[in-house]
């Protein structure tokens, strides 16, 4: 990843994650969450792998259970990047996951419903050196800020992230990241925009419920883009209904597309049409899935035809373009070879390889 280069961004404290820092000069850390059941260490160690390869840097767990806080040191223990422990309403799975080693853990102050609770929390915290993220939502804003929250939604989230922020600093605890989110893109923006003048607490940047791997990748990329551009974020999570996978594809693509993330592979390819004569759609997905665990700038085009195939591609370190009878193989514009069709991806797969190892 590179680093951000909007002037608007003030600087951020540094908030250390096992290994991993979140804000201060750090690149924005891309973070996800499994959908496995936590009780199932197995399972759940498998799909942080997974994450993890894909390019994730942190993995959040939920932990809604006594079980789930038991597996949770086997998969700290095991895991390949920190582990985050997701907590809502009992303050005891906090300090239990606490105990448990979770390098960070996530709790939504305001459904914990006592501030004694909140505050052995903290002890925990301050005691083990673990960060936490506060995060603050509309499910669990204070009542006192209801009437507020009718009338105008980002002020009133800003205020209860402000509000909790204050009380955690106070009471000691120095490794603080916090969420602002919304369902509502509007109001995730300005919500944050509204915090992040006033507090140079990192902040971590997603849309709630943004929906399936289709509209979510949508909601999330339009959200985090106008925050990221703006300078504002230091580690983001795309929620998505789906493959957590997707998440860290998705998130990569939008820090990409604003110059924050370098050494990602990037798969062109045409929206077809009739002259198509081959599997492009199915062919490029492969190429897309497969360059997923590699690091490297390198473009791959997958082109429907020669209309737009080596001319328009030109750009594109290695290619193919079908032809009636054939596909050309190409490297930076330049027609290479013809290859057959039925060997096309297994072709540019090859070539690929050649480039990126």
């Amino acid at each position: 990843m590179t680093e951000r280069h909007s002037t608007k961004r003030k600087p951020k404290n540094a908030v250390k994650v096992g290994d991993v820092v979140i804000g201060g000069d750090s690149p924005i850390v891309v973070q996800s969450m499994t959908n496995t059941p936590t009780k199932n260490a197995s399972a759940t160690l498998d799909q942080v792998h997974s994450l993890h390869e894909s390019g994730c840097q942190l993995v959040r767990v939920s932990v809604p259970d006594k079980e789930s806080a038991r597996s949770l040191t086997q998969i700290v223990k095991k895991a390949p990047c920190p582990i985050i422990a997701d907590i809502h309403f009992d303050h005891e799975l906090a300090l239990r996951s606490i105990e448990a080693g979770a390098q960070k853990i996530r709790i939504n102050p305001g459904n914990i419903n006592s501030n004694i609770k909140v505050d052995k929390i903290i002890a925990a915290l301050i005691e083990h050196g673990t960060a936490v993220r506060i995060g603050v939502n509309s499910g669990s804003l204070e009542r006192e800020l209801f009437k507020l929250y009718s009338a105008n939604p980002p002020l009133a989230l800003a205020k209860s992230a402000e509000k909790w922020t204050d009380y955690f600093t106070q009471k000691g605890v120095e490794r603080i990241v916090v969420s602002i989110k919304s369902s509502s893109v509007p109001a995730t923006v300005k919500a944050n925009e509204i915090f992040s003048k006033i507090n140079r607490v990192p902040l971590h940047l997603g849309i709630t419920e943004s929906g399936t791997v289709r509209s979510g990748t949508v909601f999330s990329s339009v959200g985090l883009g106008i925050l990221l551009h703006e300078g504002i974020g230091d580690t983001i999570r795309v929620s998505l209904s789906g493959d957590p996978v997707e998440e860290v594809f998705v998130a990569k693509q939008i820090l990409a597309s604003l110059g924050l993330y370098d050494k990602l592979p990037r798969v062109i390819a045409c929206p077809t049409c009739a002259r198509c004569t081959y599997d492009v759609v199915n062919i490029s997905k492969k190429i897309e899935h497969k360059l997923l665990k590699y690091k490297s700038n390198i473009t791959v085009a997958v082109m429907g035809c020669q209309v737009n195939g080596p001319g328009e591609a030109k750009e594109a370190d290695i290619g193919i373009a079908g032809g009636k009878n054939y596909v050309l193989l190409f490297k930076k514009g330049v027609v290479i070879a013809k290859i057959p069709k039925d060997t096309a991806e297994k072709t540019l797969w090859q070539e690929i390889k050649k480039i990126i190892t």
